[in-house]
């Protein structure tokens, strides 16, 4: 996949087993209806081999908070239908999407990776908000 977005546009980062995890979110108004409890967003994963060892994306685990704390794992084979093989130096970008019933939350996970040598490892998902116009704002 073609990169739109520089590795430098992402907020958030994560770094593990010489592999980056970046990630940006977007609130979708036009898919979200606040009066039926229905908020979406849209997020923007870039992963990073920076090390020396080619890998495959098997999995993923995400544990999704919303703004009530009610949490949701997820787990499922790849992403989006993928299990892209990293070698060194190169990087893989999808989109994915999140639907709340509050104004805001959180996501965080791991990818389980599996070498070309068939040792398994898991990397880190960054934590990132998901917040949209509609949350309450508070100054800490």
């Amino acid at each position: 996949m073609n990169s739109i977005l520089s590795r430098e546009a992402y907020p958030f980062v994560a770094a593990t087993h010489g592999f980056g995890v970046s990630v940006v979110s977007y609130f979708l108004s036009d898919q979200s209806d606040p009066g039926a409890g229905r908020y979406v967003w849209a997020y923007r994963i870039r992963i990073d081999n920076d090390g020396d060892v080619t890998a495959q994306l098997v999995s993923r685990h995400w544990i999704i908070t919303d703004g009530m704390g009610r949490q949701e794992h997820v787990r499922g084979a790849g992403v989006v239908g993928d299990q892209p093989v990293l070698a060194p130096g190169t990087h893989y970008e999808y989109m994915s999407g999140c639907p709340l019933s509050t104004p805001s939350g959180f996501m965080v996970g791991t990818y389980q990776m599996i070498s070309e040598t068939g040792d398994a490892f898991e990397i880190d998902i960054p934590a990132f908000s998901l917040d949209s116009p509609h949350s309450a704002q508070t100054i800490n």
